[in-house]
């Protein structure tokens, strides 16, 4: 499972990815790709910790209930869709974990490369607009969003929660569609969380419960997993979760990656070549690009492309 010893195998309906493991399936996608705007559905990465759920759209439903809430309320995926307006943003999914495949050394869980990522356009109904008609009761606090995945064995569900804050961001969605395709099986159909600049870990999968508390989540995968010292990058946003020791991972950071020359490639002496690569972070917005070809010593400006939006890279 290590970066040495990738492998690439095709899921049905993918193309060949680098498969980190086979049970649960994440499958990472090739560098090159992200060459490309945005991720094709067929080449994005593939995360679970648990089965992956198949269930069909004239059996989905989504509840949302909770002490925070006033009026519990439950959609068909027909309903959900009639009712509320579609909307969609362009932002990069980016997994926890990715690159950690590259300590050193290793630590525990999969082992990433470069590629447990990936930048889309998702389209679907603003989670907001489906809390509110639900009403959110004063002591509204989190939102614990559940999928229709479970654990494989013995284990605990994956279950995340959202600040309200976040969870009332108007571009935190429940998306159905991914680069105008519907959701593929692999990736969360038939709906998803979609929480723009925070990591992979919030954005449930085939999502069917929403439980708004007027408490802490106190999970797993919140209160155990995912969580790093505190101050380690900033503020968590996530306050009603920090600890005097820790906090939530919560947004991307900002990053960038070489896409080409891939390495090991081999140039002609004496020629210009062009380096392309991918800069992206939480939404704040990246205002530079430098590259440098001595190791530090000297640095050049790199020429931006075209804006695909704050959360896409």
């Amino acid at each position: 499972g290590t970066v040495a010893q990738s492998a690439l195998d095709a899921l049905p309906g993918k193309r060949p990815l680098m498969r980190r493991t086979f049970r649960p399936p994440n499958f990472e996608t090739p560098v090159e790709v992200f060459a490309e705007a945005y991720t094709p559905n067929d080449a994005f990465y593939v995360r679970w910790h648990t089965t992956v759920p198949e269930v069909a759209r004239t059996d989905w439903r989504l509840r949302v209930a909770g002490p925070g809430v006033k009026k519990p309320r439950e959609f068909s995926y027909d309903e959900l869709r009639r009712k509320f307006r579609t909307t969609e943003v362009a932002a990069v999914n980016q997994c926890s974990g990715n690159r950690r495949g590259l300590f050193a050394p290793h630590v525990p869980g999969v082992q990433w490369g470069l590629g447990a990522m990936g930048n889309a356009v998702w389209s679907g109904v603003r989670l907001k607009d489906v809390l509110e008609d639900a009403g959110l009761a004063p002591g509204a606090l989190e939102v614990v969003a559940d999928g229709a995945d479970a654990p494989a064995l013995a284990g605990p569900d994956f279950v995340k929660s959202l600040p309200m804050w976040k969870a009332l961001d108007a571009d935190t969605l429940i998306a159905f569609e991914m680069n105008g395709e519907p959701l593929p099986v692999w990736n969360g159909a038939p709906a998803r969380i979609v929480a723009p600049g925070w990591t992979a870990t919030y954005w449930i999968k085939a999502v069917t419960e929403l439980t708004v508390t007027d408490k802490p989540f106190d999970g797993f995968w919140m209160k155990t997993a995912y969580r790093v010292p505190k101050g380690m990058f900033g503020a968590s946003g996530f306050d009603s979760q920090d600890t005097e020791q820790n906090s939530p991972i919560t947004d991307i950071k900002v990053n960038s990656l070489i896409v080409a020359p891939a390495p090991g490639s081999t140039l002609p002496l004496g020629r210009r070549a062009e380096v392309m690569g991918i800069a992206w972070d939480g939404g704040s917005g990246v205002r530079k690009v430098e590259v440098s070809l001595d190791g530090g010593a000297t640095w050049r400006a790199a020429r931006f492309g075209r804006d695909l939006g704050r959360y896409a890279w």
